[in-house]
């Protein structure tokens, strides 16, 4: 009967992950945006000064551009300190950068067409893509940006990494340039336009708030937690308690 209950057990937890895998990042349909995603990115000139920030021991000089907010979905994203990312951490010893954010907003989230592109983030760069004209046509380049996210607050720096495709979200602080030399000699700049395309084109960001609009996908989210503890325990009861091989 234990043995029985545990590939149960054991099937459910794999169904389980792999359905919430697939499900937690679905974007939301346009009626589940909130009002503020039509809005375009607000950018005014800042009154702040240049400043100095700490992170891991590394002191970056930080230079304001623009005061900067931008509302959106977020429809891929980047955690700049995942273990194969060699170059924020191990190469220019950027720790202020936490995660890049790909974000839509505007006519691309209200009509929808956002739902039905291909999205991807490599270590700096967002892509989308569609296999149809008629799609890439209606989809507008200008309301899509990657953004550089940066911080040395614990608090916000664990926010924004729980952040998750589908995640409609409000970013508030300055565009900016940052640097350091501490080793290789570092400097990273920003756009401060949403037309451009190419090397430079994404927005760096000193976060001074964020916080989620509307949360994505909660209960796919949470099934897919309760599925990974599932197969964890499954597993552990097949070490304690192994099944018997059938003898003839």
């Amino acid at each position: 009967m234990a043995h029985n209950l545990q590939s149960l057990l054991l099937v459910f937890s794999l169904f389980g992950v792999a359905l919430g895998l697939w499900q937690r990042d679905r974007l939301p349909t346009p009626g589940r945006l909130v009002s503020a995603i039509a809005q375009a990115p607000l950018q005014t000139p800042t009154r702040t000064a240049g400043f100095q920030a700490d992170a891991a021991s590394i002191n970056y000089t930080v230079k304001p551009l623009f005061d900067y907010r931008i509302q959106g979905v977020v429809v891929s994203r980047h955690d700049t300190a995942v273990w194969w990312d060699l170059v924020h951490r191990k190469a220019w010893n950027d720790h202020l950068n936490a995660v890049d954010l790909c974000i839509v907003w505007g006519t691309n989230a209200t009509t929808g067409i956002y739902r039905q592109l291909r999205y991807w983030s490599s270590t700096w760069t967002c892509s989308a893509a569609t296999n149809s004209d008629a799609i890439w046509q209606r989809f507008d380049p200008d309301s899509l940006s990657n953004n550089h996210l940066l911080t040395n607050d614990p608090s916000i720096a664990r926010l924004l990494r729980t952040v998750r495709p589908g995640d409609q979200v409000e970013i508030t602080g300055k565009l900016a340039e940052y640097s350091h030399n501490v080793g290789l000699a570092f400097k990273r700049g920003t756009s401060i336009r949403r037309d451009d395309r190419g090397d430079g084109a994404c927005e760096t960001i000193w976060v001074d708030s964020a916080r989620i609009l509307r949360e994505a996908n909660r209960e796919w989210r949470t099934a897919l937690t309760l599925a990974w503890m599932g197969l964890a325990i499954s597993m552990l009861w097949w070490f304690v308690l192994p099944p018997k091989l059938a003898r003839n």
